[in-house]
Formats: C-alpha cells, sequence, structure tokens
C-alpha cells in the first residue's frame, strides 16, 4: 500500500510540475505568435493565449512514463506495459486533432463531422489493448458478454464521446480543467476502494496535470486549454474507464454531460445554434444570453441571479464543479454498494 502510494505522489508531482514550468514560456510564445482568443465573458473581451492544454497533454505523458520507469526499474514491472503505451497513443492522437483545430482558428478549424469521426481511429491503440476483452462488468447484471463487439465497437464509440462529450461543458475560466479535476478525483477515490491501482494511477497523474495548468486558467485565467486539450482528457478518460473495466461508473460519472445534449438538442430544435457563454454587463456580471437555456451554463447563470442577485464567470465554474462533484458522491454511494 505504502509502495503504491509513493509511486502515485511521484509520478503526480512531475506530472502537475511539468505543467507548471513550462505552460509559462507556451503563453508568451503565443501571445507573441498571435495564438489567441476572446475572453468572451469578460467586458473587454481580453485576448488569451490558446491551446494551453498541450502541455497538460506533455504533463500528463511524462508523469504516465515516470510510472513505468519506477515500476520496471524499482518495483520488477509490476503492470503490462501495453495499456499504458495505449493510453499515452490515445493521448497524443487526440491532442493532436485538438491541436490542429486550435491552430486553424475558432469556429474555422476542422470540419465538426471530420473532428468528432477522426477521434474513431485515434481510439485504435485502446482497442488494441483490448482485444481480447469480451467481458463487461456491470451492477445488476453482473457480466456482460459482448465478443469482439467490445474492442471493436464498444471501445472507438465510447472514445469518441467521451472526447467530444468533455468538450460540450467549456468556456469559462477553470471549467473544463475544473470539472475534469473533480471527475478523476471521485474516479481515483472509487479505483482506490477496489484495489484498481493502474487506474487509480491513471487518474491521479491527469488529476495533477489539470490542478497545474489549472494555476494558470482560474479565473482570470492567463491562458485557455483550447480543444487541444478538451478532447485529450475526454478521450482520457474513456480510457481509465475501458482499462479499469469500470463501465458503469464512468457512464454515471458523465451525467452532467448527457443533461448538455440534451440542452443542446433543445436548442437545435429552437433553431438556436447555441453558445455557453453570458451576456456580460459593464459591471462584469453575466446574464444569460438567450430567453432560454440551451447549456448547463445558462442555467447556472439563472440559479445565481436567483440566489445571489447577480451571476459571475467564477461562480458559472464553482456552481458547476459542486454538481460534478455531487454526482461524484452519487456515483460513489451506488456503486461501492452495489459491488
Amino acid at each position: 500500500m505504502l509502495q503504491e502510494a509513493v509511486v502515485a505522489v511521484i509520478s503526480s508531482l512531475v506530472a502537475m510540475g511539468s505543467v507548471m514550468a513550462l505552460e509559462p514560456s507556451w503563453i508568451a510564445v503565443a501571445s507573441s505568435r498571435g495564438l489567441v482568443g476572446s475572453d468572451m465573458n469578460k467586458p473587454d473581451r481580453r485576448k488569451v493565449a490558446e491551446a494551453g492544454g498541450l502541455w497538460v497533454i506533455v504533463g500528463a505523458s511524462l508523469g504516465l512514463l515516470v510510472m513505468e520507469a519506477i515500476n520496471t526499474f524499482v518495483n520488477g514491472s509490476l503492470y503490462n506495459p501495453v495499456p499504458l503505451f495505449s493510453m499515452l497513443s490515445l493521448l497524443m492522437l487526440t491532442g493532436l486533432i485538438g491541436l490542429l483545430d486550435d491552430i486553424l482558428g475558432w469556429k474555422k478549424g476542422i470540419p465538426p463531422a471530420v473532428r468528432v469521426l477522426s477521434t474513431i481511429p485515434a481510439a485504435l491503440p485502446l482497442m488494441i489493448a483490448k482485444y481480447n476483452a469480451y467481458i463487461v462488468h456491470v451492477p445488476i447484471l453482473h457480466v456482460l458478454y459482448l465478443g469482439l463487439l467490445f474492442p471493436l465497437v464498444v471501445v472507438p464509440i465510447g472514445v469518441m464521446g467521451a472526447s467530444n462529450a468533455y468538450n460540450m461543458i467549456a468556456g469559462y475560466n477553470g471549467l473544463e480543467a475544473g470539472m475534469g479535476v473533480v471527475m478523476l478525483a471521485f474516479t481515483a477515490a472509487f479505483s482506490i476502494v477496489k484495489g484498481l491501482w493502474l487506474t487509480a494511477y491513471l487518474s491521479l497523474i491527469m488529476m495533477a496535470a489539470l490542478l497545474g495548468f489549472l494555476f494558470y486558467n482560474w479565473y482570470p485565467a492567463k491562458v485557455f486549454p483550447g480543444n487541444t486539450m478538451t478532447y485529450a482528457v475526454g478521450a482520457y478518460y474513456a480510457g481509465i474507464v475501458v482499462l479499469g473495466d469500470i463501465a458503469a461508473f464512468g457512464l454515471f460519472m458523465y451525467m452532467l454531460y448527457y443533461a448538455e445534449l440534451l440542452l443542446f438538442i433543445r436548442g437545435l430544435m429552437h433553431g438556436v445554434y447555441k453558445e455557453n457563454f453570458g451576456r456580460v454587463r459593464p459591471d462584469g456580471s453575466l446574464e444569460p444570453p438567450y430567453d432560454r437555456s440551451y447549456s448547463l451554463t445558462h442555467l447556472m447563470i439563472r440559479l445565481q441571479r436567483r440566489l445571489r442577485g447577480r451571476a459571475t464567470e467564477r461562480g458559472v465554474t464553482v456552481g458547476l464543479m459542486a454538481l460534478q462533484a455531487v454526482v461524484g458522491a452519487a456515483a460513489l454511494l451506488i456503486f461501492l454498494r452495489l459491488s
């Protein structure tokens, strides 16, 4: 137990420290080269460095490699390296898709259909790692035999869905990374209780990388994550769920993203291709951008205005992170009791 904890702490510190050390240089270079985006929830819509999530990928990758190095040279290779290197490949490939989209520009990048479908071939490393995994463990049913459908169909669809869904609740300082930190913290806790140490490692390392990024991304943000980070982290979470065989828990943790999808569809039905941003008042507070709510961010703005009299960008981020924590606590209670 102590040995596992030491490896987790060292690899997580490498992930966090790497992001915190490398991000400032990226902020300076991206700003000087014009790779910037408008901070839409500010009255002046100031320019902020984009695609900083690249260093979350680098930091998490370094953390994973240090973990494998310790386990190989010190602990005698406790784990099969194939799953770990499948996660590294998955991170790199999905991050590359997002980076290309960020470089090409907001709303001018890769066409949405291409962007969504391109995450399917990016799932190939994970499909290979799980090529002989035909059984899925789920509560109540206990064991579900899917045969080749699992590695060839379920895994790529899961990666595609998770990577694109994670990109939907976004647009506020600290929101994307903050939601990931909460989600991964509860997943790590569940994995530790269940004795799934590799899954716990994977969760803690990415959580640490996101915490390092939040140091620069929290309100007022110095850098944005971009699709570079959101696609990669969403796909990475799908990888954690697949490798840990915790499909039901992982699906439950994405509950807010299902709600976001339903609100998005509601917008399309009303002829609105929604934006998550609020309508900014001169004092920096936010108003709902539409007459109806087409995103959880819109609902959070309305809730804040009702409870506090005014809504703020930081309040939207904290409120949604709190909701994700409620989902995580419910997931722990339900799935630890069922298992």
